[in-house]
């Protein structure tokens, strides 16, 4: 006679035997996203947040993208190419700013947080220097959720758009320095490259970072005798492993600098710092040794400069002389080069967008993306940057905290 719990057993085994219905898993509620870009009004600024190649992609996923007129010409996106993409074009600024995501290349003016809606989501760059401490209040006031695109974080720890746009300057600034150089250009007339027989020019790049890398790479492919100097080691040990050939480099010695940049043709500042000031590590003094018609192009005049004798210039009168030496200190470089630099921005925006969507909303990725999160400096009205509350004494909570809360 069969016991009740072998009868159990038996019918337990018989179960686990059988087919058993396939287990789907439950997919996330897509978001259907609403975004507008409206025109750059800041001064020099010619890039667009998104090109129509990518609105064309968003919009084929579901996604609804208004732009204002004339927003990508500039970077020579006719209305046209945006309208054949999918997108809606808007004559009238406020009807862009209607949209439930607003995105920007630069940070909004005042006027342009008084057309925002409440509870609004933003994405733009966060210039530390510049941005006003009313306009902050203002986006805390409207409950807005801000996000600084130059400050999300990637897999590796590294800031994707603040590197392609890096990228781009580096290349640019030996691009530039080669046109300045040119007699056509009232310069000296030297070819920035290597030709047999003739004595290659040098070049002399402060800075290993970004720029400063691919700076290094454009100049070397072109035959030019490079000099990079900064005073972080781990830079220029990871400067000489990517770039791939051996280049003179050095930490910032004042008499070895003096050096190089009395024999050099041109020089780039590519200093970066995350706060505050870039350091000024060429003197006047040091610029009068160099010599009669050299070039220098400082990319670092975004926050300052790193030569004493650097002043803003602009993409209209983009030049100035110093001692018999050319300087070029355009801000905001890439911007000189807006076609490419928009697609370096949209290549990042476009994959971001459908991310959101893909999670559900924007609140989602802010929870579970680590390196997203940390680009956000206003979470719905509640500042969460500490070095923003600290510089305008504003009060500030931690956004763990906030998320851990909800």
């Amino acid at each position: 006679m069969i016991s009740s719990g072998d009868a159990l057993k038996s019918l337990a085994i018989e179960a686990a035997l059988s087919p058993q219905e396939e287990m789907l898993e439950v997919g996330r509620k897509k978001q259907s996203l609403h975004i507008g870009i409206p025109k750059e009004t800041e001064f020099q600024e010619q890039r667009v947040a998104l090109v129509p190649e990518s609105v064309g992609f968003l919009v084929s996923n579901g996604h609804k993208v208004l732009i204002e007129s004339g927003a990508g010409e500039k970077a020579n996106f006719s209305d046209n190419d945006y309208s054949e993409s999918g997108a809606e074009i808007s004559y009238d600024t406020k009807e862009v700013y209607k949209a439930d995501i607003i995105l920007k290349v630069t940070p909004p003016s005042v006027q342009e947080i008084e057309m925002m809606k409440y509870k609004q989501i933003l994405f733009s760059a966060l210039q530390l220097t510049v941005q006003p401490k009313n306009a902050l209040k203002k986006l805390m006031e409207k409950k807005i959720t801000a996000i600084a695109w130059d400050y999300i974080e990637d897999e590796d720890g590294s800031f994707p758009i603040i590197r392609s746009m890096g990228e781009i300057a580096g290349t640019t600034a030996v691009l530039i320095a080669a046109e300045l150089m040119s007699s056509s250009n009232n310069g000296k007339g030297l070819m920035l490259g290597n030709v047999a027989g003739i004595t290659p020019p040098e070049m002399v790049i402060i800075g290993a970072g970004t720029v400063g890398q691919f700076a290094a790479s454009a100049a070397l492919s072109l035959g030019v005798s490079v000099k990079v100097f900064d005073n972080s080691i781990y830079r220029l040990r990871r400067l000489q492993r990517d770039i791939g050939n051996r280049v003179f480099t050095s930490v910032i010695q004042p008499k070895v600098l003096i050096k190089a940049l009395r024999r050099c043709d041109v020089a780039i500042g590519a200093l970066r710092v995350p706060h505050g000031r870039t350091p000024c590590v060429v003197s006047e003094e040091m610029v009068k040794t160099m010599k009669s018609g050299s070039v220098i192009v400082d990319v670092s005049i975004d926050k300052g400069g790193c030569f004493e004798t650097s002043k803003i210039t602009t993409h209209e009168k983009p030049t100035f002389k110093a001692f018999d030496v050319t300087h070029y200190c355009v801000p905001n470089i890439a911007s000189s080069v807006s076609r490419t630099a928009s697609y370096g921005l949209s290549n990042i925006f476009s994959p971001l967008l459908i991310e959101i969507s893909e999670r559900g909303g924007c609140d989602k990725l802010i929870q579970t993306e680590k390196g997203f999160r940390h680009g956000v400096y206003i979470y719905k009205g509640t500042l969460t940057s500490s070095f923003l509350g600290e510089t305008f004494n504003l009060p500030y909570k931690d956004l763990d905290l906030l998320i851990s809360a909800l």
